[in-house]
């Protein structure tokens, strides 16, 4: 009988998160004058006075706010920026991040997002892709924007918020000058929910970032979405330490909080020592996680605060099962919604009933709602299976598969944006799968799914892994990897390590051994880069074993991972003791996969 009960319970759950989501998210329909300006100086229109933004000592009212929005919004109309302009964004964790795509979009101006990890090529490339005419560069990252300026291709003008230097215009003395009020909204008044009001970067599966276009209609969905998914109330605080670049912090976190008039809690950067502080002195009562970011708090020594808080739910995506149930019997906290999706994505799974483990959930009763298919997927040839038909084959219950969503440019939840490159748009669309003529976004993950609907993670297709949170392209680390000297050939993959979630990089390199350097390799990666991106191990093998058509085997090497018991070419690690490249011993093996060397 307990577990008639059970399954009750479960199913009130999800039919209460999922029905509540729906309903609001139903209002947003594509070609209406939906904006995520007007949405938002709503919410300052009913609560002026309540608290939108914690930081540090700092807090912002929804007045604040908006106040902070009119003065970006008055400097781009008086430096000439049009409707339909980009400006770029290049700015730390910060209240201000908030006000400048607010107040961009208060005048018709996109934001485009720039990772700040990124220098040199890498972020000139970002720049010049989001063609934008103007960046405002955050004081700290000023060095990393000055590395990127030869390397650029379009002109953009430079503006520098939070500090002056010589080289670059100062931004704070030009908002000191600009009005406070809010712009007439016939600046605006063209616009419609399909118009560009972001762009992301995301890591694709090969080369360098994409960006991927968030429409004020994508916006609106997936900050409504999320407000309404949690339940999210004026009464709540988000604690969210993650980026503002990347969408679950800089677009979903803010969503749950301004969308119902309750606030948002922000950290410059995440740290480990000082989460639970945070939590208790912000008083959060939910928190935006990726699975890396739990990993660090059940792996860090006991905290004074970790029970202190009064956390009612934790929201995100990648938490490993293992993770996940030492975390939540860790620290206490009632409730982990776990969600699936990508930036550009029109694929959307949420676990609302909390089933262990899943990534999302889709029970036959309400399947027509959620918008996701899986379908056999040939690890070999690396392409979805097709039958004699020329169709491709669903999956039955708990077979591994390719997860799918239908493309409807009709249906707000079924659209797909795509990226500013049309090509690389093309490359995620997978057509005449069950019918002539139909259209699929490629997710490129593999997924079991059983028969109550829960959804499983079970790994990526093709050159593409991740750690630390973010996507690594193989082939970018790869092409770094290539233009250092004595390296002859390189090839790049993800590797696991027990306790770690993702995948850290590995390269197996072909060298020159007469001019082959490993710390000029180290010093290379480090300087053309991010972190996240650098690999930590190398592998110094005579030959690359490759297919008939020549394409790199990477399946043994996965395989075999970094244990030099099973690998017999030589090994080395990036080691953050020591800050060099060391051989990979039995005693060091051991070290990393006990964790006792911090990654």
């Amino acid at each position: 009988m307990s577990g008639l009960w059970t399954a009750l319970g479960r199913e009130i759950r999800f039919l209460t998160g999922g029905l509540r989501t729906l309903s609001r998210v139903s209002r947003f329909k594509p070609g209406s004058r939906a904006n995520v300006a007007d949405d938002l100086e709503a919410a300052v229109d009913r609560h002026p006075s309540r608290t939108a933004i914690l930081f540090e000592d700092e807090r912002w009212t929804y007045g604040d706010l908006e106040q902070r929005a009119n003065r970006y919004a008055a400097w781009a109309r008086a430096e000439g920026i049009a409707p339909g302009s980009t400006v770029a964004l290049f700015m730390e964790n910060r209240p201000d991040y908030l006000a400048v795509w607010f107040g961009m979009a208060k005048v018709g101006v996109a934001t485009a997002l720039i990772n700040t990890q990124l220098t040199g090529a890498g972020l000139a490339h970002c720049i010049d892709t989001a063609g934008a005419a103007h960046v405002i560069v955050d004081a700290p990252l000023a060095e990393a924007w000055r590395s990127a300026r030869p390397h650029l291709k379009t002109p953009a003008r430079a503006w520098l918020s939070g500090g002056g230097a010589d080289d670059i215009a100062a931004l704070d003395p030009v908002l000191e000058r600009s009005s406070p009020a809010r712009p007439d909204r016939g600046v605006r008044s063209g616009q419609r929910a399909d118009d560009l009001a972001l762009l992301i970067f995301t890591s694709g599966t090969t080369g360098l970032p994409k960006a991927a276009r968030i429409t004020h209609l994508r916006m609106l969905l997936t900050m409504h979405s999320f407000a309404a998914a949690t339940g999210a109330t004026a009464r709540d605080v988000i604690y969210a330490p993650l980026p503002l670049y990347h969408t679950v912090g800089g677009v979903c976190a803010p969503g749950i909080a301004l969308t119902v008039g309750g606030a948002i809690a922000l950290r410059r950067q995440f740290s480990v020592t000082a989460f639970w502080s945070d939590c208790v002195r912000f008083e959060a009562t939910l928190f935006q996680y990726i699975g890396e970011l739990c990993r660090y708090l059940v792996n860090a020594p006991v905290h004074p605060d970790e029970r202190r808080h009064r956390l009612r739910l934790a929201v995100g995506n990648g938490l490993r099962p293992d993770v996940w149930d030492r975390f939540q019997a860790r620290f206490g906290v009632p409730r982990i919604l776990e969600f699936y999706g990508a930036t550009e994505s029109n694929l959307t799974l949420f676990n609302f009933d909390g089933g262990p483990h899943a990534i999302g959930r889709a029970p036959p009763y309400m399947k027509a709602s959620v918008n996701v298919e899986l379908i056999r997927f040939d690890p070999v040839a690396e392409r979805p299976v097709r039958a004699a038909s020329g169709r491709c084959i669903a999956c039955a219950d708990d077979e591994i598969g390719e997860a799918i969503a239908r493309i409807d440019p009709a249906k707000a939840q079924m659209r797909f944006e795509g990226y500013s490159d049309a090509g690389a748009t093309e490359t995620k669309v997978l057509r005449d799968v069950f019918a002539p003529g139909d259209a699929w976004f490629r997710s490129g993950d593999l997924m079991r799914r059983d028969r109550l609907g829960y959804f499983y993670f079970i790994d990526r297709i093709g050159d593409t892994f991740r750690w630390k949170g973010e996507n690594v392209s193989t082939t970018e680390v790869a092409g770094v990897l290539a233009s250092a000297p004595g390296v002859l050939e390189a090839n790049v993959y993800g590797v696991e390590i027990p306790g770690c979630s993702g995948r850290a990089g590995m390269a197996g390199l072909v060298v020159d051994e007469a001019c082959f350097d490993a710390e000029a390799v180290r010093r290379l990666v480090h300087d053309a880069l991010p972190p996240y991106a650098r690999p930590l191990f190398l592998r110094l093998t005579p030959a690359m074993e490759t297919t008939g058509t020549f394409k790199q085997k990477k399946t043994d090497a996965v395989r075999e991972g970094f244990d030099p018991r099973t690998v017999r070419d030589p090994l080395m690690f990036d080691d953050p003791r020591t800050g060099t490249y060391v051989p990979v011993c039995e005693a060091r093996y051991a070290e990393i996969v006990s964790g006792a060397v911090r990654l």
